[in-house]
Parts: structure tokens; C-alpha cells; sequence
């Protein structure tokens, strides 16, 4: 099936409406406001992370279909039950310039699906499996990367152990799953493009009283769309990670963590081969009398083939909320700074490997990577309307060397830019929309311009722009 543009802005007021004016919201309005009981769950992005138990409560079963959200395995034990869901999201984009046009890339109007069905099984309230497929689709996109299409593959499926002993709470999973530090700069499910990002992993987890300690060995799950079922992950791509968190100064957030990123046939501008990484990263956020920050630093040594690994990254995002004033502003400032190549062969490489990043973290437009980059953005947030956000922003790069090429997302280099031109790249402004229709459909609209410096147009690149729209559906 091929869908047009005007096909792909039917569809979307079709699931807005059927969002918005569904029977659900009416049974809802229903219930007994005044009952003292546990809430619904919010709608996750990560699914798994839902407790649909509060349902052993048959009266907050007020929606249509709550037989399936929670049906009962055991009488004796309101732990033991099924939970089955689904996620639709569609986005419609448009971007004249991707890669800002190096190459000769062509500019783009396509429809980015992606549906997610899952089952969540309660054995007890120590044990569960849980199950999700995801179909992504990439409709009318003149070229498709493994990251925009994955039809019909297995994204989770994983079982877990919980169990308490005393203030103590351990946690054990294995399976295929995903994970998600602090921000996602480096370590995400990647949310912002289509197909997410899943691990083969054995992951560990001890939470006492301020104190948490992870520890994970994974293989990175490798997309095909060749056939359904055909994801695959080994020993050529691995990914372990030691972690320790701790609250300080009541709910302020200390965490820190050593990961291993191995990965065979790896290629940089410098050097090629066998990569094994060894990455240190300490991270301090927390929230005070409207301030609110997030400060993170990563340094990076190991070996690609022959060649050294010496690189290094900062991110700071602070921001202050008028809490008491008309429409909620936050102000924000963030910072970004990741390492490049400072000399070519020289027998070190200094470009930073972003990880697994968040397409969210700079914009969705994919114009940016944290490497060899310096970052600056400003943005204003405003709640006109109660479930509405809208941020308003303007960012300024730079690259860290000239010596290294100008990467975009997530961490490409663009042809012509390695040693030439100056450290700027250019500005951007962004504006993007966010709206809470009701408890299960959201929708999107982001908005960047971005002008190119002389060294992207050098090398063949312009001007670009790209606009998305986007519906989320959850159930």
C-alpha cells in the first residue's frame, strides 16, 4: 500500500477523531470521583514499565476493553493476571535537506508508521513475561535506512524476576529489552526515529534505600528488513555496563557508570577494525526553588584496530520555571560539547562516539551529533492551555576542530568537511508543539530552519528545513 501526503492528513484527523470523541473518555467521566482507590497508569512510553494490577479494582475498570487490560490468571492472587496493549504512531514528515543536502540528497515528504501490540504476563508478584512485536513503515521515503523501516519483528520479550528483602528490592531480567539512561544522550531507546533501539541483555538491578546498582552484558539487536523475524544480534556488536546511582540533597540525582562497546568492522575517518571502547560517565541533576539542571560528562579510551581512543563529551541543560506566573514559562539554556580528530594520523582517534543517542536530544530534524560539536541553545516553554506545551528555541554550532568533519545524527560525517572550512556550522531555530488529547492520544508538530555556514555549502549543502507532524495513540 502507497500513501499520498493528502492520504496521510486524512488519516490523521481520521485517528484524531476517534481519539478524541471515543466512548472511553465518556466512561471515564463516568466513575465515582469521589472513591478513595488507586489510579489508572498513565500510558508509558516504554510499555513494559506499566502496572495494570490497580485493575484487580473492578472500580476503575471504566474504560471499554478493560477485560483485556486485566484479566485475571489465579482467583486467589489480584498479582497474577494478563495485561495486553498496543501503540500506533504516525508521522508525517517533510525535510528539503537531509545531510543538508551533501550527496545530491534529494528533498523528502513521507509517512513514518510504526504499530506495537505487547502482552504483559503476571505469573505472581515475583515473576512475569512480557512480549511486545512492532511493525515500522516507512511510506513513500525516497530512501529508506534501517532505522526508518523494520516490518513485523520481535522488539521485547523478556522475563522477570522481582523479589523484596526488607528495604531491599532486586530486579533481574533477561531477554530481549531496552534501556534508557537520565536524558538519553548516550543511552536510549532510541524514541526520536522509527525503529527503536532493543539488547539481548542479562541486566541486574539492587535498589536500597538512596542507593542503586545495575550491572548489564548485552548484544545490541541489529535491524533487517528483509523478511519478519530477522533482527538479529552476536558477539560482533556488545555492549556491558556497571552503574551506581544515589540520591543527594534529598531528590537530587548523583549517578555514574563504566560501559565496555565492542563492535567489530567499526570505521572512523582515522582509523578502522575491531573497537573496544571503555567509557566513563558522571552525571548530577536535580530541581530547587524553580531551578532545575542535568550535567553530564563521558570520557572515551580503547582501541579501534591499532589506532588509540581518546575522546570526551559534555552536555548541561539548566532551566528556571515561573511556576507562579500566566503560562508556566521555563526558560533553558544547554550546553554541548563532543570531541573530534585533532590530527589525522596520528595514531589516536579524538572523534566521540555518541553511543545510542536520542533523535529527540537536539531536534528531530537529525542536523546535529555529538561528535566533534559545540552546542549552545536557548529556549522559552509556555503552557497556554492546560495539556499543551509549546517550546520555542535557537541553537548555535560549532564544530570542536576543523581538523575532524561536521557529523549528523547520529554521528555521520558529511563529505568535504574534514579538514577544511572554519568550526562554524551554522544556527537553527526550532518550534515545536506538544498536545495531550485525552489519556491515550498525544500529537506533535516540530518546526527547524537551520543556516548552513560556508563550509557546509562548500561541500555541496544548503539551507534546510524540516517539518513534522505526529499522532500516538495508546492503548
Amino acid at each position: 500500500m502507497v500513501w499520498s501526503p493528502r492520504a496521510v492528513v486524512c488519516s490523521f484527523w481520521i485517528v484524531l477523531a476517534l481519539g478524541s470523541f471515543g466512548v472511553g473518555a465518556d466512561c471515564a467521566r463516568a466513575a465515582d470521583v469521589n472513591v478513595a482507590s488507586p489510579k489508572r497508569p498513565a500510558i508509558q512510553a516504554n510499555r513494559w514499565t506499566e502496572d495494570w494490577s490497580v485493575l484487580a479494582d473492578p472500580r476503575l475498570r471504566t474504560e471499554p476493553f478493560d477485560g483485556f487490560k486485566y484479566v485475571p490468571l489465579w482467583a486467589t492472587d489480584p498479582k497474577s493476571y494478563i495485561s495486553l496493549g498496543a501503540t500506533l504512531r504516525e508521522r508525517f514528515e517533510t525535510n528539503d535537506a537531509a545531510g543538508f543536502g551533501t550527496g545530491k540528497t534529494p528533498g523528502d515528504s513521507y509517512l513514518l508508521q510504526r504499530l506495537q501490540i505487547h502482552a504483559d504476563v503476571h505469573f505472581n508478584e515475583n515473576w512475569r513475561a512480557f512480549v511486545q512485536l512492532e511493525d515500522d513503515r516507512a511510506f513513500d521515503k525516497k530512501s529508506i535506512s534501517p532505522v526508518d523501516q523494520d516490518r513485523l519483528d520481535l522488539r521485547l520479550a523478556f522475563v522477570e524476576y522481582v523479589n523484596t528483602f526488607g528495604s531491599s528490592t532486586l530486579k533481574v531480567r533477561a531477554g530481549r529489552q531496552d534501556f534508557a539512561f537520565d536524558l538519553q544522550r548516550f543511552v536510549s531507546s532510541r524514541d526520536g526515529p522509527n525503529v527503536r533501539q532493543s539488547f539481548d541483555a542479562l541486566w541486574a538491578d539492587w535498589e536500597t534505600g538512596d542507593w542503586r546498582f545495575i550491572g548489564f552484558v548485552s548484544r545490541p539487536v541489529q535491524y533487517f528488513d528483509v523478511r519478519p523475524f530477522d533482527d538479529t544480534s552476536n558477539d560482533s556488536f556488545r555492549f556491558s555496563t556497571l552503574r551506581v546511582e544515589r540520591k543527594v540533597f534529598g531528590d537530587d540525582e548523583l549517578s555514574g557508570y563504566y560501559s565496555l562497546y565492542e563492535r567489530s568492522n567499526a570505521k572512523y575517518l582515522d582509523a578502522s577494525g575491531e573497537e573496544h571502547r571503555h567509557v566513563f560517565d558522571v552525571r548530577f541533576a536535580g530541581k530547587k526553588s524553580g531551578f532545575d539542571w542535568d550535567l553530564e560528562a563521558m570520557g572515551q579510551v580503547g582501541q579501534v584496530g591499532t589506532t588509540d581512543i581518546r575522546a570526551w563529551a559534555v552536555g548541561a541543560r539548566t532551566g528556571y520555571t515561573m511556576a507562579g506566573t500566566i503560562w508556566q514559562p521555563r526558560l533553558g539554556l544547554q550546553f554541548d560539547a563532543g570531541s573530534g580528530d585533532h590530527h589525522a594520523g596520528d595514531g589516536i582517534v579524538g572523534t566521540f562516539n555518541p553511543l545510542f543517542p536520542n533523535g529527540y536530544y537536539f531536534t528531530l530534524a537529525g542536523y546535529a551529533s555529538y561528535a566533534n560539536i559545540l552546542h549552545l541553545k536557548s529556549s522559552i516553554t509556555v503552557s497556554p492551555i492546560d495539556r499543551l506545551k509549546v517550546t520555542a528555541a535557537f541553537g548555535l554550532q560549532w564544530r570542536e576542530t576543523t581538523a575532524d568533519a561536521i557529523y549528523v545524527q547520529p554521528n555521520v560525517p558529511i563529505a568535504g568537511t574534514a579538514g577544511t572550512g572554519s568550526n562554524w556550522i551554522g544556527s537553527y531555530g526550532q518550534l515545536r508543539l506538544d498536545y495531550a488529547f485525552n489519556d491515550h492520544l498525544t500529537g506533535a508538530v516540530e518546526a527547524v530552519h537551520f543556516d548552513v555556514g560556508d563550509t557546509i555549502i562548500r561541500a555541496g549543502g544548503h539551507t534546510s528545513n524540516y517539518l513534522g507532524v505526529q499522532l500516538q495513540y495508546g492503548w
